[in-house]
């Protein structure tokens, strides 16, 4: 279902702490965690937010795409995070992944630990898709336009990896063509020059929306 066309509606001023507050106070999403997804085009400030969101939480544990995703796999990763993640948390385990080396063209031999804290969150692009979506106990969209999103990426990452955007580019959209994550966004996140605001997502909207009288 297409939701892109529903209008999204301010939320109340909010802050980072009460935005953890209530991202704790959710029921667990996959076995004891609280998984919560930060999604946005490349370049949107997806890093940068969880960081800060992640020490709102009280030091929570970050998963980065980045580290699953390949080359020649840029978006197709889900499988590696059900086996090494998803079902691990699923159990109230540990999860050990092998994250990839972007300069040696490989996953590391040794794992890295990631705990079934309360709240987990995962960032990267794609992460609210459509296959992860019954795991996340709430999903936030960077809402930075893509052509804004993509300059900000390139100029972030030099004419070195003119290259690598050549290829991301087309894969990114050809992603979001199919399996848009923006329209099931519970939060908006704006970027403001004193911070963020938060606004309630495309998701809320629809929950809120007015039924249609039928009798």
């Amino acid at each position: 279902m297409d939701l892109s066309h529903i209008a999204t509606t301010p939320a109340a001023p909010d802050t980072l702490d009460a935005l953890a507050g209530r991202l704790r106070a959710l029921p667990p999403s996959c076995g004891p965690v609280r998984l919560v997804a930060v999604d946005g085009h490349a370049g949107s400030g997806k890093t940068t937010f969880a960081g800060r969101l992640a020490a709102a939480l009280g030091g929570a544990p970050v998963l980065h795409t980045d580290d699953l995703a390949t080359h020649e796999e840029l978006f197709a990763w889900t499988g590696r995070l059900r086996e090494q993640v998803l079902a691990p948390f699923a159990r109230g385990a540990a999860a050990r992944y092998a994250a990839y080396d972007w300069v040696e063209r490989r996953f590391a031999a040794d794992r890295r630990r990631l705990a079934p804290a309360p709240v987990v969150l995962i960032e990267g692009v794609g992460t609210g898709r459509r296959s992860l979506r019954p795991y996340l106990a709430r999903l936030l969209w960077m809402e930075v336009p893509d052509a804004e999103s993509w300059r900000r990426g390139q100029l972030r990452d030099g004419p070195e990896l003119s290259t690598f955007w050549d290829g991301w580019l087309p894969a990114e959209r050809a992603h979001f063509a199919v399996d848009p994550s923006r329209p099931y966004a519970e939060t908006l996140v704006v970027q403001r020059k004193e911070g963020y605001e938060l606004l309630a997502g495309p998701a809320v909207a629809v929950r809120t929306s007015p039924r249609p009288h039928t009798a």
